[in-house]
């Protein structure tokens, strides 16, 4: 059974099509990976995924909820990471989290216990009185994705998460986000970098708005590499040049 469910969804800038009916099943437990280009699409869908944007066509069901007929319902099953940060600087860890808690309905000893456990979770327990300021990015991005765990959803949405942030740092979020799949969360982790995409993991390839693959990732590379397929299948290459650590 899904967790998660795109059916023919389109959706439009003016006369600019931006997705064209574009379908994505996912079940529980699993990593997949929106793999694409920057312009691809991926943004965008990730606006509509999250009720930011109002679908032209199509349906959106999360956690057999409806996005379109009970919006809070679906939106309640669902962790979110932007690509742009959305921390208040001048809070501590605690505070931002505690926050969050609040707007999701969750206060006192259920909220700190929630807290502390996002906190252990990502190592991030002994800076919970620091600043959100003083962290650096991939300690941001740490803190960004234990609030988005806070209210336990079925999935978690990753909008390019390690954008900005040195290759160590980029390394362990990457290897933790995969972790969190064994205890039965659903990722869905858009990136235009195959090396954060592990053998195992869902690929779906998105280009030009539209869906042109979507299977396991080593079955989608065959006897090559997954970058290789995936520039077969976009019909990329000066384009790859402007794409980091491809390889």
């Amino acid at each position: 059974m899904s967790v998660f469910s795109v059916r023919d969804v389109s959706f439009s800038y003016g006369s600019k099509k931006a997705l064209d009916r574009v379908s994505i099943t996912l079940q529980p437990g699993r990593f997949c990976a929106l793999l694409g280009p920057n312009g691809a699409g991926k943004s965008t869908l990730f606006n509509l995924l999250t009720g930011l944007f109002v679908p032209d066509e199509g349906s959106i069901e999360i956690a057999g909820a409806d996005l379109s007929r009970a919006p809070r319902k679906a939106l309640a099953r669902l962790g979110v990471v932007f690509q742009q940060p959305t921390l208040d600087l001048d809070l501590s860890v605690r505070w931002n989290l505690s926050y969050f808690a609040a707007l999701q309905g969750l206060s006192g000893s259920l909220a700190n216990e929630r807290i502390e456990r996002a906190l252990t979770r990502l190592s991030m327990a002994e800076r919970a009185d620091e600043k959100v300021r003083s962290l650096n990015g991939g300690h941001r991005r740490r803190m960004e994705i234990a609030r988005a765990l806070i209210h336990e959803p079925d999935v978690l949405l990753l909008d390019e998460p390690t954008v900005g942030l040195d290759a160590a740092s980029r390394q362990s979020i990457t290897d933790y986000v995969h972790e969190l799949t064994d205890e039965g969360l659903t990722v869905f982790w858009a990136t235009h970098l195959v090396d954060e995409i592990l053998p195992g993991d869902d690929v779906v390839v998105l280009h030009g708005g539209r869906v042109l693959a979507h299977e396991q990732a080593d079955k989608l590379a065959g006897e090559g590499t997954l970058l290789d397929a995936f520039m077969r299948l976009t019909g990329l290459s000066a384009e790859s040049r402007s794409l980091e650590a491809l390889t």
